[in-house]
């Protein structure tokens, strides 16, 4: 990866990180699946299910260990895509990206003591303006080569644009310092430490053919619902805890979503919400709806809006959803969901395509 990346810098920063596009990455460590991380997660983003909780629900639900929420693979993924940027896409500054969309393909649970090892794609760059839309795809296999599921993240960065002295200043009294430590493989026998293998271009692993799902044990009956149906609406309430919080548990540590100092510096009227906790909170929704979290097929969402959240005061999120079609025979559904904070809408897309028992 080193000499690619004295080769790519002969050339221009804009044709270096466009060369980028369909290449591919392996993450040199893997992920072990702690069961209470899954449990630390799960109150993070206030799913209650049992599952996430105690072997006998999830057993109830076919599964021999605790579940992961449906978004649990964000502190996976974004701990891929922070080091794709800190290594590979080096053009960025970091403090001048924002996330826009965010799918997740699940294959198969992912549950407490799965090895999961990651590799990214770097699907495509396209620019406009002095900005790069930059989608990066991200597949999660377990201990026994499984595909459990694909990720995808759509982030658009500033090109060349200086760093503000005060966002530097933020970094060095504000943000939370250290980093995760990248280990090199016992069976590569390299002891290269970086953070990524470089793997060429190619596709992501993809299901097997003959795979079966899991079945399901959902609550609504499939045969009583129709296209329109509407989904029971609900409200959760985020406080700056529950910020810290959840910035700990997922590793975002940026810090909007704790000072209000650095949120004044970037032109939000006080600390936000994480987006991907916004996005967490409305796949509890839908999981309190199901009752089955594995029953989340795919989810995405694109983000068009944001939750302040005052120091002194809890701030609130209501989710809606309605069935936007519906195949009785094949027992599936696509729903559209809905969520507000007080007349912010946060999301300009939210579907889920979801199975039913």
């Amino acid at each position: 990866m080193v000499r690619e990346q004295t080769l790519s810098l002969e050339t221009d920063g804009t044709q270096q990180t466009a060369a980028l596009a369909g290449q591919r990455f392996r993450v040199r460590d893997h992920y072990e699946v702690g069961r209470e991380k899954i449990r630390e997660f799960a109150r993070a983003v206030q799913n209650h299910h049992g599952a996430h909780q105690h072997e006998s629900e999830a057993l109830r639900l076919g599964h021999e260990n605790v579940i992961a929420p449906p978004t649990f693979a964000s502190v996976i993924g974004s701990a891929g895509t922070r080091s794709l940027l800190e290594s590979v896409l080096t053009e960025y500054d970091l403090s001048q990206i924002l996330q826009t969309d965010q799918v997740f393909q699940a294959y198969r649970p992912i549950l407490a003591g799965d090895r999961l090892s990651s590799e990214i794609l770097i699907e495509s760059i396209r620019q406009f303006g002095g900005n790069d839309f930059v989608v990066v795809r991200s597949a999660l296999l377990n201990q026994h080569g499984e595909l459990a599921l694909i990720g995808s993240t759509t982030i658009v960065a500033r090109r060349g644009v200086a760093v503000d002295p005060n966002v530097a200043e933020v970094v060095d009294n504000i943000m939370m310092h250290g980093q995760v430590v990248e280990f090199p493989s016992a069976e590569s026998g390299s002891d290269d430490s970086s953070p990524l293998i470089p793997l060429g271009a190619g596709a992501l692993p993809q299901p097997a053919p003959d795979r079966v799902p899991a079945p399901v044990h959902t609550l609504p009956d499939v045969e009583r619902l129709a296209t329109g149906d509407q989904l029971p609406p609900k409200t959760f309430r985020l406080t700056r805890g529950d910020l810290a919080n959840y910035a700990g548990v997922s590793g975002d540590a940026n810090p909007i979503h704790f000072s209000d100092h650095a949120a004044e510096l970037v032109g939000l009227p006080t600390v936000v919400a994480h987006g991907m906790l916004t996005m967490g909170l409305a796949s509890s929704y839908l999981t309190e709806w199901l009752g089955d979290p594995t029953a989340i097929e795919k989810f995405s969402v694109r983000f068009s809006g944001f939750v302040p959240v005052a120091a002194n005061a809890a701030s609130t999120v209501e989710f809606t959803g309605r069935i936007k079609s519906l195949d009785p025979h094949a027992r599936t559904a696509t729903l559209v969901l809905g969520g507000t904070s007080g007349e912010r809408k946060l999301f300009g897309r939210a579907l889920a395509e979801v199975r039913f028992s």
